[in-house]
């Protein structure tokens, strides 16, 4: 019973969205980390995109909603370490952001390129011209940088590799 449990507890995160992402849920973003039964109930792991995201408090209440309305005694544990990497992103997550007018992440680990100063080449998610300028390091949310495409003129936002 608690096997079926977590497994509709899983199927239920489907619905569960990403408030800053409302297109994605917290599965395929990789925000849920381990869903296991403790002997008092059945626990879900979940890890924040930033350990200081804001959105970290609204998300536990909607997993813990969630997971409660199929197993009542269910809690929630926020596991910050090892932190969260764009690595745990699913490749439909990834399509669904760039569908959005997002640019995905690409490659793999973290991307120091901001910090350093350095250029980096991010196609428009629209055209997918390479030809776009990093207006700011830091778009509409910390964990993404805002760019504006020279061929369509379009800005959009780049979710950073962390």
């Amino acid at each position: 019973m608690v096997n079926e449990a977590i497994q509709a507890i899983r199927k239920r995160l489907l619905d569960v969205m990403d408030p800053e992402l409302p297109f994605l849920n917290v599965m395929e973003m990789g925000m849920v980390r381990e869903i296991y039964t403790d002997g008092e109930g059945i626990v879900i792991q979940i890890t924040p995109t930033y350990s200081g995201c804001p959105a970290t408090d609204v998300i536990a209440d909607d997993v813990l909603e969630a997971a409660q309305s199929i197993h009542e005694q269910s809690r929630i544990e926020i596991i910050r370490s090892p932190a969260w990497t764009t690595d745990w992103i699913t490749e439909e997550a990834k399509k669904k952001m760039e569908r959005n007018g997002i640019a995905p992440p690409s490659g793999q680990s973290a991307d120091k390129a901001y910090l350093l100063g350095k250029e980096r080449v991010i196609p428009c998610p629209r055209c997918k011209s390479a030809e776009t300028l990093l207006v700011s390091a830091f778009g509409s949310t910390a964990c993404k940088a805002h760019y504006q495409c020279k061929h369509c003129m379009e800005p959009f936002d780049h979710f950073k590799c962390i």
